[in-house]
């Protein structure tokens, strides 16, 4: 048996070397395929190797969840912060014939960090040098590179238009490459759609090099992109998107109430209010321990002035006790400081607003993130129990909150966009908890899925949905290796896009046959007869 073991150990030695001398080739392959296809170009300025001293800071500059920036975490082979378009075809043509893996970072808030971990060799393209905002103000027209923030993007609009407006997410540093290709929804949900459904027209580099807009892509792809991950089709270089009207003057708010100050019965009631209120006003609820109890935060946009809102919040949600002194009137893009929660002056102390053109994010913090649907309004024991659990030691730094549905996204057929949870879904609801040391991360873990396990009664079901931008490697991974995944992908698949996600495939399978763009949850191609 002993001997047994030393073999054993020695064959694992020798394979693992074995793996190693591989992937240390596919990226020597790829630096000298690079090296001869851009020879004329100063792309050598911009590849980091492990070997490089600026690698560590290049590779942790985006990073948003420290759960993926531990000394044990798989690393790329190579990044690219590539500074113009023509220099990515080559990155693509190099990497298909060395056999090196792609991932593609804006931003670096995608929750299970797959644009920059996996498990096979692979190369980052990080678009950070793609952050230009070209702003039409008499087209209400914006390109958007695909690594701006949608702090830059709400900054550039509001630069040249302060009755201009844009329908995308909270928080001010996620990069737009992501999240309009994963949909993208914020406080103005109700009254525009998401982001996705405002992009007109969009310019993505394709597995064979080829630069692509709208006309020249097809509508199929087209169609694929806003919403259905556009990492799983190519890099997506920048997206044109349609902006929106809004007044003057918006009114925001916040309400904080604990559970001794009634905060379950106006959950409850929150339920029932917020996804049929009229269209103008989006409220919002963050659920969380405080001390020994659990406080709910009721937050809102108004599109309009507070003597409109007062009379509206009387009449169809009196129980909360809005009073005017809880509200502020402010233009558009100081909402967006206000739910960003930026206060005071901007680092260089000019413009206030001049913050949401900062890309980092203060406190990155380890965690973990599920997301569901709810369709029927959640009982008041139900409630209950989302408060016990809430008060676990382990959700001290824990989360639930709640953007509510209806209004336009009742209007707007599932299979417009390949996001899908659009009519009968009363509101959008996610868990994110939060830890520090990483050596206990799985306390934590444990505890989201005893939450997710503990929704399930009360969520969408037949698929159980899930939000793409949330992405959650817990409901299935594909594997990233196989050319053919679907009964893998479908797992997930089914809860990211329902319907929608066997037209994903087709168009998946006509524009990458040979799945060149993949991760562990990204879109299989298969050949159809």
């Amino acid at each position: 048996m002993k001997s047994l073991t030393i073999s054993l150990s020695f064959i694992f030695i020798i394979i693992s070397t074995c793996s190693l001398a591989a992937y240390a080739n596919e990226r020597d392959d790829f630096l000298q395929c690079l090296s001869l296809e851009t020879r004329n170009s100063s792309i050598s300025n911009v590849v980091y190797t492990t070997n490089n001293t600026s690698y560590t800071s290049v590779l942790q500059s985006s990073i948003q969840n420290r759960r993926f920036a531990s000394e044990s975490t798989p690393k790329p082979h190579v990044i690219i912060t590539p500074q113009h378009e023509s220099q990515i075809p080559p990155i693509i043509s190099c990497a298909r014939q060395s056999g090196l893996e792609i991932r593609i970072r804006s931003g670096g808030h995608d929750y299970e960090g797959l644009s920059y971990v996996s498990q096979v060799p692979f190369a980052v393209i990080d678009l950070i040098n793609f952050s230009e905002v070209t702003v039409n103000a008499e087209e209400k027209t914006a390109w958007v590179e695909s690594g701006a923030t949608i702090g830059t993007l709400y900054y550039r609009i509001a630069e040249k238009c302060p009755v201009l407006g844009f329908p995308a997410g909270l928080c001010p540093t996620v990069g737009v490459g992501g999240q309009f290709s994963g949909g993208g929804y914020g406080m103005m949900v109700r009254k525009f759609g998401i982001a996705a459904d405002h992009v007109i027209d969009a310019r993505i580099i394709d597995a064979n090099g080829r630069i692509l807009d709208r006309k020249s892509m097809g509508e199929d792809l087209f169609w694929a992109i806003r919403g259905g991950g556009g990492a799983n089709f190519g890099v997506i270089i920048s997206w044109k998107v349609q902006l929106v009207d809004v007044p003057e003057k918006v009114t925001v708010f916040t309400v904080d109430r604990t559970l001794e100050q009634n905060a379950t019965q106006l959950f409850h009631r929150w339920q029932n209010v917020a996804p049929l209120i009229n269209r103008d006003l989006g409220i919002g609820l963050y659920l969380y321990p405080l001390n020994s109890t659990v406080q709910a935060t009721f937050f809102s946009l108004f599109l309009g002035g507070v003597e409109r809102l007062l009379p509206m919040m009387q009449e169809n949600f009196p129980e909360l006790g809005l009073v005017r002194e809880d509200c502020s009137e402010v233009s558009w893009i100081e909402s967006a400081l206000f739910f960003a929660q930026i206060t005071g002056s901007s680092p260089d102390n000019q413009d206030p607003l001049r913050a949401l053109l900062n890309r980092t994010q203060n406190n990155v913090r380890h965690f973990k993130t599920k997301s569901d649907f709810v369709q029927k309004p959640i009982p008041v024991f139900g409630i209950e129990g989302i408060v016990r659990l809430l008060l676990e030691p382990e959700a001290s730094e824990g989360l639930v909150f709640m953007i509510p549905y209806g209004g336009r996204m009742s209007e707007i057929s599932e299979s417009e966009t390949p996001f899908p949870h659009r009519k009968g879904n009363l509101y959008i609801l996610a868990s994110t908890v939060y830890w520090d040391d990483g050596d206990v991360a799985e306390r934590y873990m444990s505890w989201s899925r005893r939450y997710y396990s503990y929704m399930a009664p009360y969520v969408s079901r037949s698929p159980r949905a899930a939000y793409l931008n949330y992405r959650d490697l817990d409901i299935g991974v594909n594997n990233p290796n196989g050319k053919t995944g679907y009964a893998q992908a479908s797992v997930w698949g089914k809860k990211y896009f329902k319907g929608n996600f066997d037209r994903l495939v087709r168009v998946k399978t006509e524009v990458d046959p040979e799945n060149f763009f993949r991760n562990e949850q990204s879109i299989p191609a298969l050949y159809f007869k």
